[in-house]
């Protein structure tokens, strides 16, 4: 599929696609006429990055840790100093998570208590 499709099937816009692709994050195939081509796979890779992305990683992260994200139990994570950095962004998102879920039951409280229902 050409870059407008995944685009339109990710909702992420082409030059954002671009941008993942300078930043090593996809990797499209190109045709003779130079257009890019992408895989299927690459819809739910975009999803994923955008995904970790919401969550607060960084694309340096990303691009270090999406390989190894299909063979997790293989634990081909490679340095014990990236190891405590992914643990510090878990730490991180756990506590995003957390206040999230706090607002979350806050907002069905209110809910609760105006209307009857959420």
């Amino acid at each position: 599929m050409r870059i407008k499709e995944l685009a339109e099937r990710t909702g992420v816009s082409a030059r954002l696609l671009r941008y993942y692709e300078q930043q090593g994050l996809i990797e499209p195939r190109r045709e003779e006429n130079g257009y890019r081509s992408y895989e299927e796979p690459q819809v739910e890779r975009v999803q994923q990055i955008r995904s970790l992305l919401d969550a607060g990683l960084t694309t340096e992260i990303i691009r270090a840790v999406l390989p190894c994200l299909a063979e997790a139990a293989n634990s081909c994570y490679p340095a014990p100093d990236f190891v405590d950095r992914v643990r510090q962004e878990r730490a991180r998102m756990a506590e995003r998570l957390d206040g999230l879920q706090k607002n979350l039951q806050a907002i069905d409280d209110y809910l609760d208590a105006v209307v009857g229902e959420r």
